[in-house]
């Protein structure tokens, strides 16, 4: 049964590695909250305005409610990372959002590799996910062997860095587990100290009632008075991975549609916060991961930012 499961494991991998993706790693289903930190945050009242996260807690705690009878749950990572994406003042945009969605990238190579799954055993069960789905992905790269959930709450690999895009296959088929990474953060807290708004209560767990990512991305609503100054990002913040030592290690994409797209790697103020330009900024973020921020607020954002007005 072992040479099976180890056979098996390597054809997955195999083929997850065909599809060009940079990392691949597997973990035993089961409880993915097992220390109930996931819990305790959602009660804190972390999650702000993202009342999904509560709704789907029961999945996220555990794939098998997504997937009956899951017994493994296949990693797969990706990297982002663009030299040329650096952003810089005075309107500042996330490097993962400035290229194409890859939403929809990673969505078609990870159903690839569940069809590849279903090659190896036609019956299996198997449910292909990213970051839009109810599944904690960063603990199931840590039990996967292939990252370690870094302070900052991004998953850390030492061979990429923090910029990678995960994804997973939960799936009923009996595979081989990797072993658990290790936590490489020592001592280091520099994420911790960098982090503008103080979004982090403490290591490994964000206040996204803080964090800038929740206001210019998931928050869509004119901003409150208590919302953070957005210190320059217009949409997204990477302000804990540009001081993370493992960085030095980023592995440049090798995917050209992740390349910075004219109009988000240096955005023009007077395109993003004028009204009468919204045709062209609706173009700008057309197929990016922002199209779904929206315009209206992405510019509310930046004219925010440029004290242009105070919402």
């Amino acid at each position: 049964m072992d040479i099976v499961r180890r056979t098996r494991s390597e054809r997955v991998k195999a083929a997850a590695r065909g599809l060009g993706f940079d990392a691949v790693g597997i973990a035993a289903a089961g409880p993915a909250d097992p220390d109930e930190r996931f819990a305790r945050w959602l009660e804190a009242g972390y999650a702000a305005g993202m009342a999904y996260m509560a709704r789907t807690a029961d999945a996220r705690r555990d794939p098998r409610r997504l997937v009956p009878g899951a017994r493994s749950v296949v990693v797969v990572a990706q990297s982002y990372f663009h030299p040329d994406a650096r952003p810089a003042p005075p309107l500042r945009i996330s490097r993962y959002c400035q290229g194409d969605d890859y939403h929809r990238l990673l969505k078609k190579r990870v159903r690839r590799l569940r069809r590849a799954l279903l090659d190896i055993e036609p019956t299996a069960g198997a449910a292909p996910t990213v970051d839009t789905s109810p599944v904690l992905e960063r603990y199931w790269a840590h039990r996967a062997g292939i990252a370690w959930t870094g302070k900052s709450t991004m998953a850390i690999s030492r061979r990429l860095g923090t910029y990678t895009f995960l994804g997973c296959v939960i799936t009923t088929l009996d595979l081989e587990p990797d072993s658990p990474h290790r936590d490489y953060c020592g001592s280091c807290t520099r994420c911790l100290d960098a982090c503008p708004t103080d979004a982090f209560v403490a290591p490994r767990t964000v206040d996204a009632r803080r964090c800038i990512t929740y206001w210019n991305v998931e928050h869509r609503a004119p901003y409150p008075p208590q919302a953070p100054d957005l210190h320059g990002w217009v949409a997204g913040c990477d302000v804990c991975q540009e001081v993370c030592p493992w960085n030095k290690f980023a592995r440049p994409t090798v995917e050209p549609r992740w390349q910075p797209r004219r109009g988000l790697d240096q955005p023009s103020p007077e395109v993003w916060t004028d009204p009468a330009r919204d045709d062209e900024l609706t173009d700008i973020v057309k197929g990016t991961a922002l199209q779904r921020t929206g315009s209206p607020h992405l510019r509310r954002s930046a004219r925010r930012i440029l004290g242009l007005d105070d919402r």
